[in-house]
């Protein structure tokens, strides 16, 4: 029978007050009993209307199906046949505006806590897996990946699986992306990045650092060593500015440059080669999930007060319900 409490298994966390001052990952995970308490949540519906709203299609009810039948290994492999970042996933995609959207549990009570659950076998294959994915039989053609964020990681695991000689060139010193570079640690560890990142080189993807496409290597170059494509995941690009007077004035940044800074350059160590000035206030204007990043960091790096300035109501804030939560 399922378990139909209203509410899901609540999150452990870090204290308030403990986490206000260290950058260890502020949500500690489900315990095993809380993942099989909220897998049992789950009415494993026919329709399955939970996939319809993931992005890469996961077969959420089978994999929460094996989470409640305590095959955690096997949980694993149906997201990863989907998914070539789940324990990344699991924490950080807007998983409310999405998969648990469309629950049916959500329509009278709060949907089930797929991408707690998600985040569960993810950790768990991590921890106890032994054996290494086995590559799959090469078909002889060779692929580029400009870009080791989570596009460029995506790609090269999805064509990986299909036989492909993938190579990706990052023009960072580590791979990851905005992964490593923005979202800071205390949201998804670095550790968590670099174990699904040596995942995907058990797979036979080939990742190259330090290598700016255009500058180090052309792309000509790279069709002239064989490759027969090229994907482009070279990020985002530069951040918006609002044009207005000051913003160039000592003490104002982008969250971009703010949060590279912190997150790859450890601007926050008194040994930092890049030191971020430290704020009493500090106002973040903004409020998405990158505003609060920012603010949250803020408050590691000693302000005393951190004010986010956004233009509309506090509900319509486009940040995680989470991420807002534990600003």
């Amino acid at each position: 029978m399922p378990n139909m409490r209203p509410e899901k298994n609540t999150m452990p966390e870090q204290d308030p007050k403990v986490r206000a001052r260290n950058f260890g990952e502020v949500a500690l995970g489900y315990t095993e009993q809380q993942a099989l308490d909220e897998a049992a949540r789950c009415l494993n519906c026919k329709h399955k209307p939970c996939v319809a709203g993931c992005p890469v299609q996961i077969d959420i009810p089978a994999f929460i199906e094996k989470i409640a039948a305590q095959d955690y290994e096997a949980a694993y492999q149906i997201l990863s046949a989907s998914s070539s970042l789940p324990a990344v996933c699991g924490r950080v995609c807007p998983q409310e505006s999405q998969c648990e959207q469309l629950c049916v549990r959500g329509i009278k009570h709060e949907p089930v806590g797929i991408g707690r659950l998600e985040r569960f076998a993810a950790d768990w294959h991590l921890k106890h897996a032994t054996e290494p994915p086995v590559p799959p039989k090469s078909n002889g053609k060779k692929v580029a990946i400009v870009g080791a964020g989570p596009a460029g990681l995506t790609c090269a695991g999805d064509l990986a699986r299909l036989g492909y000689e993938v190579t990706i060139f990052e023009a960072l010193h580590v791979p990851g992306g905005v992964l490593v570079y923005g979202i800071p640690e205390f949201r998804l560890p670095k550790a968590i990045v670099a174990q699904e990142v040596e995942g995907l080189r058990a797979l036979g993807v080939k990742v190259e650092t330090n290598m700016v496409i255009g500058k180090t290597i052309t792309v000509d170059e790279l069709f002239d060593q064989g490759f027969e494509a090229i994907f482009i995941g070279s990020g985002a690009g530069l951040p918006m500015f609002m044009n207005i007077p000051g913003e160039n004035l000592k003490g104002v940044f982008s969250a971009n440059e703010y949060l590279t800074r912190t997150n790859l350059m450890k601007a926050y160590r008194e040994d930092s080669q890049t030191p971020i000035q430290r704020a009493r206030r500090v106002a973040v204007v903004g409020g998405g999930n990158v505003a609060m990043d920012a603010a949250r960091c803020a408050m590691r790096l000693g302000a005393e007060e951190v004010t986010i300035v956004y233009r509309r109501s506090e509900k319509e804030l486009p940040a995680r319900a989470e991420e807002v939560h534990h600003a």
